[in-house]
């Protein structure tokens, strides 16, 4: 069992307050969904406690252990965000080869494992740049999940899916949770929420309030 916890935290950018006193704790096997407006602060948040941003205030433990002191970003993270962007020029197999290779956990053949997953096929020759928007949201996801981490941050995972496509990445973030991930999951499909989210987080203003699923 793993625990992801937010104490007090707050960023500022310019003298703006973008996420104000956040407290959070998240545990292993459960899917926790973030509603708000664009703007509300969600990709911001997802930064923040994962570690691809230096807080302004307060303080992220993961096991004990904390941000920034024991760890530079959580040590087990899949997460898609917007504008994290693939090489355009490369295919989809070859994005995810040289992600991989900066951690060095996974061979070729779970690249290609997760990326059959997500309903693409590794051996496309097609170049990212030449992906549809749905293909690009297939690959991201299937960035995400690949390595089998133990914390999953999806920003807007549904976004630009078809309805079979919209299903199938349920199922996987349905399955991830099964395997006992914690799951992050920011969407502005009411429907994600309600059939995923074991609890509900609004985000509004930079303040986050709870609610029971």
């Amino acid at each position: 069992m793993h625990t992801l916890r937010a104490e007090n935290i707050e960023k500022k950018i310019q003298g703006k307050s973008i996420l104000c006193d956040i407290n959070l704790e998240l545990k292993s096997g459960l899917v926790y969904g973030i509603v708000g407006r664009n703007g509300s602060g969600k990709t911001m948040l997802f930064r923040a406690i994962s570690g691809l941003m230096k807080l302004t205030g307060g303080r992220v433990e993961y096991d004990g252990k904390e941000l920034k002191k024991d760890f530079d970003v959580l040590p087990s993270l899949g997460i898609t965000i917007e504008h994290a962007g693939m090489y355009p020029e490369f295919t989809g197999l070859q994005n995810l080869k040289i992600l991989a290779k900066i951690k060095k956990m996974i061979t070729e053949k779970e690249i290609r494992e997760a990326i059959e997953r997500v309903g693409l096929n590794p051996d496309d020759k097609r170049i990212v740049k030449k992906y549809s928007l749905g293909m690009k949201q297939r690959l991201a996801i299937a960035q995400a999940i690949m390595e089998k981490p133990e914390v999953i941050m999806l920003d807007e995972p549904t976004n630009g899916l078809d309805e079979d496509g919209v299903l199938l990445i349920r199922n996987i973030i349905a399955e991830e949770r099964e395997r006992g991930s914690i799951i992050l999951l920011a969407s502005h499909n009411k429907e994600d929420i309600e059939l995923l989210a074991d609890k509900v987080y609004c985000l509004s203003d930079g303040r986050l309030e709870g609610t029971e699923s």
